[in-house]
This record gives structure tokens, sequence and C-alpha cells, in this order.
């Protein structure tokens, strides 16, 4: 799935229909290529989430409903969350190597420490999110 949008597709950022509350839910910040990078830096020791999406993605759609069906869980991984809308910003595709979206990526201290390739569920997320902390701290990987 390109990350891309389809030529002569409407304006993504105009979208009058966007469903925001999964970004409000979770205080997600939204970033671009300008500030994606001090957005990162500012959060110091956190964990930070970017939220990679798109408009009319289904699959995002599907990642916020389940994220705002149970918040209790993803708010207890006590993440620092940013989201980027990549097809607005097609050069964080790029820039990130994005194939297909949704997608999560994980940094601390600016440096990446790893990514979820679409949503599976909580579990495999917390999963991830798990590793990442791991990689944080030095120590080998959960399988």
């Amino acid at each position: 799935m390109s990350t891309e949008p389809q030529a002569g597709a409407p304006d993504p950022s105009a979208a009058p229909h966007l469903d925001h509350r999964a970004f409000d839910a979770f205080a997600m910040r939204e970033v671009d290529d300008a500030t994606i990078d001090g957005a990162i830096a500012a959060a110091g020791d956190a964990l930070v989430c970017v939220f990679f999406w798109g408009v009319d993605c289904f699959n995002c759609e599907m990642a916020k409903k389940a994220m705002l069906a149970n918040p209790g869980p993803m708010r207890a991984l006590e993440l620092h969350w940013l989201h980027a809308n990549v097809y607005a910003h097609p050069e964080l595709g790029r820039r990130f190597g994005l194939h297909g979206i949704p997608v999560f990526m994980f940094f601390r201290n600016g440096k990446k420490l790893g990514r979820a390739t679409g949503w599976h569920g909580h579990g495999q997320f917390a999963a991830a999110v798990a590793n990442a902390r791991l990689k944080a701290s030095g120590k080998p990987l959960a399988g």
C-alpha cells in the first residue's frame, strides 16, 4: 500500500469528515516534516509513539476505533503521542520508509527504537512498545 495520495484525490488536509477523537483522547500532537524532530526531542526521556496515518485509510480508522474502544490499556502504556498524516505530508513517508499505513514508530531521546506496522490488536501493539522500552534500556528484545 502506498503512502502517496492518488492522483486527483482531494486535499487530505481539508477533509471535514476526519475523526479526531483518538487524537484528542490520547493528546496526540500533530507533526509534519518541519516539526517532527523538535517534537520528538521535546519529549526527552518519554517514549514517543508517532502514529503515521492517512485520511480515508480504512486500517488507520480501525486502529483509532480500537484504541478508543478500550482506552485504559492504551493510556497505561504511558506513551508521548504524536501523529502525522502522510497523505498531506508524503515527505514523511519517504523519510521513514513507509510502504503502508498505519505505522506506529517509537523514539526516545531522538533515537528510533522500532515500529509496529498495521494494527493487529492491543496485545501486539503493547509487545512492540515493550520491545521499544527494552531496546532503549539496552536489554535484549522480547520474543
